[in-house]
């Protein structure tokens, strides 16, 4: 069953990475005023996430490849979502919802990933 999930984590963030370049305008928007280079960052997520998930189908790349989605969702949560819930908050944002629950799905992803950093059992 592990192995089902790794496949589904695997196209998750395969197609993730996809549309980043399907609908750049999506992730352009919630990225913070302070970031530079919105376009540059919305390839490099897109071309990461890609990178990643064809590496978790790599079993001597899948630890490293785990261990860089949870500092990614990591970053993502410190820098995008804790911010967007907050600023969602202030402003009376009618998607605060949202906001609020991509905080606690933040932390089941990282346990997804947190999971293949240990060798699946044959």
């Amino acid at each position: 069953m592990k192995k089902v999930f790794l496949y589904i984590m695997t196209v998750m963030y395969a197609a993730a990475g996809i549309y980043h370049f399907v609908n750049p305008k999506f992730y352009i928007n919630i990225m913070p005023d302070c970031f530079r280079v919105h376009s540059l960052l919305n390839i490099t997520g897109g071309v990461s996430e890609i990178v990643l998930a064809v590496m978790l189908l790599v079993e001597s790349a899948r630890k490293p490849a785990s261990f860089l989605i949870i500092a990614m969702l990591v970053v993502f949560l410190l820098l995008i979502h804790i911010p967007m819930a907050i600023d969602f908050y202030k402003t009376d944002h009618q998607e605060l919802w949202i906001a609020i629950i991509r905080l606690p799905l933040q932390l089941v992803l990282i346990w997804w990933a947190w999971l293949y950093t240990k060798p699946l059992k044959p």
